[in-house]
């Protein structure tokens, strides 16, 4: 009995699911209309999107017109946004208009998550219009419409950064001596064997290239005296800027521009703290008390790679070489050398920390300012060491 009950109820729920079954089918009357009927919502999205795939097959026999889709939805038991989407597609799918489309049998709940979901639905027209083509000229009047405010900031920063280190000259309790001392760590000790490398090989190149000339006229000697001018007065302090530039400064305005990204910053603003004085000031007094040390160094290593030429290419003994530089180098030239380095470390550090600190709150913005950086440091020590080439010049006539 119980069981001839049982095989009646599973016969009837067979026979109501091969008629129920599914969410979408075609339906009677109209311009091709559509029936949606059970529960339109997240959890049946894949099988409905199943069904959405095959409609154009179920319906090609239908296909009419794309204006006047009519859609009924008598048969809806539930809609959420994924299921008003749905129909969007589905709409989409038999090639009908949005705009004339009929969706009746809604309730006004389903009827209003519908039209927001549809007002939605229309993208956003955009249009990129390409840039005009303007000649050199008008190029070349731009950027330097933009250099302007660029000058005028930096000086600006310049003049805050040095109201800044003033003060902590001043009160030397206001400096933080241990930050200070590990921005000299990381700007002077750990420089010194890319510093010592680059001057080395540059002290090499410039007494081979001058001992190739001098060797044909028998002014050998005079090799040891462009060398060391050139070094010690010129080529050890911009390098070392340089270095410095791409080095230190690019690591400055990294590692500002993390912190502003992550609102260390504004952590340190709201605990009643200067950013400038805990940030900025440990940098730029760090950069300005090594960088003299490193210029010092990168004469000694340019002079010994120089040497090292001298003696294996022209013969002259290193004893030769030091006397030489006694007898024709002047100390004002080591000391005029030595002397830019400051006005470097101070322009590149300025630089660094002002794009650090400025930079927008994202990553790319935090990549632009830090090459940003080393193309500004660098372009401003060769107009430094410019200035005092021709400041130096005119002095000496």
């Amino acid at each position: 009995m119980r069981r001839d009950a049982h095989s009646a109820v599973t016969a009837t729920s067979a026979a109501t699911s091969s008629t129920a079954t599914g969410f979408l089918s075609p339906s009677s009357g109209g311009a091709r209309p559509l029936a949606i009927r059970g529960e339109w919502t997240l959890a049946n999205a894949s099988a409905i999107e199943r069904e959405i795939a095959d409609l154009p097959a179920r319906t090609e026999a239908r296909d009419g017109p794309t204006q006047g889709l009519r859609i009924d939805a008598s048969g809806l038991a539930s809609l959420d946004t994924a299921g008003a989407n749905l129909l969007l597609i589905t709409i989409d799918r038999v090639g009908a208009e949005l705009a004339s489309v009929e969706v009746s049998g809604l309730d006004d709940n389903h009827r209003r998550l519908f039209d927001l979901v549809r007002e939605r639905a229309f993208p956003v027209e955009m249009t990129i219009e390409e840039p005009p083509y303007h000649g050199l000229v008008w190029n070349l009047g731009k950027a330097t419409a933009r250099l302007e405010p660029l000058i005028e900031s930096q000086i600006r920063y310049f003049g805050y950064v040095a109201t800044l280190v003033g003060t902590a000259v001043i009160s030397p309790r206001q400096l933080r001596w241990r930050e200070c001392l590990i921005q000299c760590q990381r700007c002077g000790l750990d420089a010194i064997p890319v510093v010592v490398l680059i001057t080395f090989l540059i002290g090499i190149v410039m007494a081979y290239l001058l001992g190739l000339q001098a060797a044909q006229y028998g002014a050998s000697v005079f090799v040891i005296d462009g060398v060391a001018l050139g070094m010690v007065r010129e080529f050890s302090p911009l390098l070392v800027a340089i270095i410095i530039a791409g080095r230190s400064g690019a690591a400055f305005t990294a590692e500002l521009g993390t912190m502003r990204l992550s609102q260390e910053t504004d952590a340190i603003a709201m605990l009643g703290l200067s950013p400038g004085q805990v940030l900025v000031v440990p940098r730029v007094i760090a950069l300005i008390i090594t960088m003299p040390l490193l210029v010092f160094i990168g004469d000694l290593s340019g002079l010994v790679g120089a040497a090292m030429v001298c003696r294996w290419m022209l013969d002259l003994s290193y004893q030769t070489f030091v006397e030489r530089i006694h007898s024709f180098l002047a100390v004002q030239h080591a000391v005029i050398g030595i002397a830019k380095a400051p006005f470097f470390a101070m322009a590149i550090a300025t630089i660094a920390c002002r794009l650090g600190m400025t930079a927008s709150r994202d990553t790319r913005a935090i990549g632009i300012a830090t090459t940003s950086t080393v193309v500004q440091a660098i372009v401003t020590v060769i107009v430094i060491d410019a200035a005092f080439a021709v400041a130096f010049q005119v002095g000496e006539l």
